[in-house]
């Protein structure tokens, strides 16, 4: 493993695989009475936030902790960047407390980069997602949901994502949820499709590894999983489609749509769900959608990228002392 995890393309299948393997076993501690590791007693991460979060940074936080590691929460708002601090000096304020490793989110794509290369601050830097452009750990949690419903919990360890067919569907061009999919799931071995209105495709989208459509129903009966992404209506600063209903008609999941789907196929949701957009309430309670499961994968994979990082390279030992006699 790498110091940091800024990208999804960084990764190799193996360490990917390893995530994901690592995971399986952080799984096991949320089925424990007590769901603590001692892992990283002692240890001081900061989750550094200038977006709003909800399931990223309760996420992250609630990993840190099952891990043991001394926790300091960082939000934009009413710190001293309401005041005009910039990141440099923010990361020397952190890197002047000692702190072992950063989460940051932020809006303008790039920052994570520049704090992991800058020189400002000796710590891993875990990305959790920065404007258009990355949000590693979402795609990891995907992967490994898409792991644990299409091959098994046991089945799928040591193997990758080979041969599935993978489709992404609807705001690709603001979507980091999108490219971190593309780049993992290309790495894991699977076929992926960008479903999406003309507008809504990035410029220079053929160099990426994967196919392109612009018809829905054409490509459900074929894919083996199928990802929603909300329309990111903070990001846009032009009228991309008519209206919302034409937008629902043509590209958001219902039960008619989701009924052309194969038998094992699940629909996924990277959330936060506009429902009536681009999924129904139908397709989003039913028992095919992954989105809550998606959320508590999210704990094990952050507790596994943080093990991998600060811990150690080896499997997590989960397991207690009478076990191992």
């Amino acid at each position: 493993m790498q110091r940091h995890l800024i990208s999804a393309a960084d990764l190799t299948r193996d360490d990917a695989v390893l995530i994901l393997d690592t995971a399986e076993e952080m799984a096991r501690v949320a089925d424990r009475p007590i769901k603590k590791l001692p892992t990283l007693r002692g240890r001081t991460i900061v989750n550094l936030f200038f977006e709003d979060s909800t399931r990223t940074r309760i996420s992250f936080e609630a990993a840190e902790k099952r891990l043991s590691a001394d926790v300091i929460n960082f939000t934009a708002k009413g710190s001293s960047v309401s005041k005009g601090e910039s990141l440099k000096d923010t990361a020397q304020t952190l890197e002047a407390m000692g702190v072992d490793a950063v989460v940051i989110r932020h809006g303008a794509s790039g920052a994570p980069y520049r704090l992991a290369n800058s020189g400002w601050i000796d710590a891993a830097v875990i990305n959790a997602g920065d404007g258009t452009h990355q949000h590693p750990t979402q795609a990891l949690l995907d992967a490994f949901t898409m792991r644990r419903r299409l091959i098994g919990r046991d089945a799928g360890i040591g193997q990758d994502l080979s041969g599935k067919r993978i489709t992404i569907v609807g705001d690709v061009l603001h979507s980091r949820v999108a490219r971190s999919n593309v780049d993992l799931l290309h790495t894991l071995g699977a076929e992926v499709t960008l479903v999406a209105p003309p507008t809504l495709v990035p410029v220079g989208v053929e160099s990426w590894p994967c196919a392109v459509s612009y018809d829905l129903d054409s490509t459900l009966p074929k894919c083996d999983a199928v990802m929603m992404l909300r329309v990111q209506r903070e990001r846009m600063n032009a009228a991309f489609f008519p209206t919302e209903r034409e937008y629902a008609r043509r590209y958001g999941l219902d039960g008619d749509r989701m009924a052309k789907l194969p038998e094992h196929a699940v629909v996924m949701h990277p959330g936060p769900m506009v429902r009536g957009m681009e999924i129904t309430a139908e397709v989003a309670d039913s028992d095919r959608c992954t989105a809550v499961e998606q959320v508590a994968n999210g704990v094990s994979i952050r507790m596994a990228v943080l093990y991998l990082l600060l811990g150690g390279n080896e499997p997590a030992v989960t397991h207690t002392r009478t076990e191992e006699k």
